[in-house]
């Protein structure tokens, strides 16, 4: 990985947790990096950071890339794709977009190695879990190099069948603003029953980072250990007995089912008017 050039097309912030990745896992050469956008002043900030380099043509950007890193929004991206000539044809193009399938990527791109993935928000500390596939044309020297660049966000996991990207999307992908909900949520009743902030704060964080570290460590299904803190009459009872009543794990569910279904349409939907901004 360490001599090949990689180009990102759109300097968000996952672009920008993967270029910081694989620097800081020595699994790329800075001076090999280029990414492109349209503000000069975000290119500017991620080459003092970093010391890649910055353009706003991505054709010039993509040109003789051994990597192209798709990372503009679901709605820039046939607009994006319509400019971008410099791809070679045996690079490996590799996409972090919402609802983007490879079968479109390939259309735009007139391109055939083409990797598809969903990274999500953790992976700007190196937390993140991605799950990935790729077309057939993909070479094996190139999967290797998906599970470098993406495992510099965190966990990665292949799958054979593209469906799974849309379900991904939906479960791991949005999944940790569902997360931040809870917590806000958790907090804001903290606070209500009479807690300073900053002590709600500090219980939740680290009931939740707790709970999920035993939940990995007791390798046991999460019902049983909710049995585990669900004495008969108690606290945990009361509050999970209205938790059901009031449709929470309905709602959760339905919630994910919506995602879902946002990203299929992503996939057919044609670009409308949006902004001019290429950060994800």
């Amino acid at each position: 990985m360490i001599k090949k050039k990689l180009a990102f097309i759109g300097p968000g912030v996952m672009a920008e947790a993967m270029i910081a990745g694989l620097l800081r896992k020595k699994l790329a050469d800075a001076k090999n990096i280029i990414a492109s956008g349209p503000r000069e002043e975000r290119g500017t900030e991620l080459t003092k950071k970093y010391g890649i380099q910055f353009t706003t043509d991505n054709s010039a950007a993509s040109h003789g890339a051994d990597v192209v890193v798709l990372s503009v929004k679901p709605q820039r991206l046939t607009e994006v794709m319509k400019g971008l000539k410099g791809v070679r044809s045996d690079a490996l193009v590799l996409s972090i977009i919402a609802g983007a399938t490879i079968k479109k990527i390939g259309a735009g791109l007139k391109h055939k190695a083409i990797v598809r993935s969903m990274p999500n928000t953790p992976g700007q500390i190196g937390e993140g879990i991605t799950v990935w596939a790729a077309s057939k044309e993909v070479t094996e020297e190139q999967q290797e190099m998906t599970r470098a660049i993406l495992g510099a966000l965190g966990e990665e996991v292949f799958v054979e069948d593209e469906s799974y990207l849309d379900m991904a999307t939906a479960l791991s992908g949005s999944g940790p603003s569902y997360v931040f909900l809870f917590t806000e949520a958790l907090i804001d009743a903290g606070v209500h029953m009479g807690f300073p902030r900053r002590i709600a704060e500090q219980l939740v964080l680290q009931t939740l980072k707790g709970s999920a570290s035993y939940y990995q460590a007791a390798a046991r299904h999460p019902a049983t250990l909710r049995n585990q803190v669900t004495s008969p009459g108690g606290t945990s009872a009361e509050a999970l007995y209205y938790l059901e009543k009031a449709g929470f794990r309905t709602a959760i569910s339905r919630a994910v089912w919506a995602a879902y279904q946002r990203s299929l349409e992503l996939g057919k939907e044609k670009p409308g008017h949006v902004e001019v901004d290429e950060e994800k």
